[in-house]
């Protein structure tokens, strides 16, 4: 009898969960598709400084996927309404039911999975540093210094972790997006400016910072995911479709060389990762 109620209180506890997450049922009634997006996660999601227009890699993607998620619905196009979100409330508007797709530069993790879905991987990247030229080398040298971070992200808290782990005398500054992080590092008040790497070395390459550079150093690896609402299998399975599409046609490759810039490559890793976690039909 105990096990019986056990069970029924289960049952009882996830049935709200499932019924609340079905999105394509919403998109075959209004045909409308809400995109998550950060303005200033460039090269993955940012708003065009020209036209305002959203743009990215993981926009892109999101982009390309969209018939996909169109044809699991039961329409013939989906509306794509972009919503701009912050690096520390993109998971708030996913679980308050804000938007369908978070398409950012966003980490998996097991926290984040407690609260999200995520698609399989989009992404393999970890935090890296910016610093002056003629400054610090590494993440061994800013003992007693300063270094900047983007408030809600994996690598804020990854640097918090290794200072505390590792009792190292460094202050943590933490700043609402990239282009304040780095304007910090270039006025001297701090000494490093950490994030993905593959954010900060299209930010430097595009920047025309002489002074700045990306250091060698990897303190984490990391794999990015499309985030969606948690519960919700129809939408994931779309998503996981349209993306193991792209890996396995090859027009990934196409996405990547227009938001990564002429003379971009993927890395060995990348590649790897597309090739390993694309699904078969």
């Amino acid at each position: 009898m105990q096990r019986t109620r056990i069970v029924a209180l289960a049952f009882a506890l996830l049935a709200p969960v499932a019924a609340a997450a079905d999105t394509l049922e919403r998109i075959a009634d209004d045909g409308v598709l809400r995109i998550g997006y950060r303005e200033t996660a460039v090269p993955f999601s940012y708003a065009d400084p020209e036209t305002g227009a959203p743009a990215g890699y993981s926009v892109a993607l999101c982009e390309a996927i969209a018939e996909e998620i169109a044809g699991a619905a039961g329409v013939n196009q989906v509306e794509l309404s972009f919503v701009p979100v912050s690096a520390a409330g993109r998971f708030d508007a996913l679980v308050q039911g804000e938007i369908d797709l978070l398409c950012g530069a966003a980490t998996q993790t097991l926290s984040r999975r407690a609260r999200v879905d995520f698609s399989i991987p989009t992404f393999v990247d970890g935090a890296g540093i910016a610093l002056k030229r003629d400054g610090a080398r590494s993440f061994d040298d800013l003992a007693g210094g300063k270094v900047a971070v983007v408030g809600g992200t994996t690598t804020e808290e990854a640097i918090m972790r290794m200072v505390e782990e590792q009792e190292r005398e460094i202050e943590v500054v933490v700043v609402a997006d990239h282009n304040a992080g780095l304007e910090m590092l270039r006025s001297d008040e701090v000494q490093a400016y950490l994030a993905d790497r593959a954010i900060l070395q299209f930010l430097v390459a595009n920047s025309g910072a002489e002074d700045i550079v990306v250091a060698s150093d990897q303190l984490t690896i990391e794999t990015h995911a499309l985030a969606l609402p948690r519960g919700d299998s129809g939408l994931r399975l779309a998503v996981d479709r349209g993306l193991s599409r792209l890996y396995l046609s090859g027009e990934v490759d196409v996405l990547f060389a227009e938001s990564f810039g002429e003379g971009a490559e993927m890395t060995e890793l990348l590649l790897a990762l597309y090739r390993l976690t694309a699904l078969p039909r």
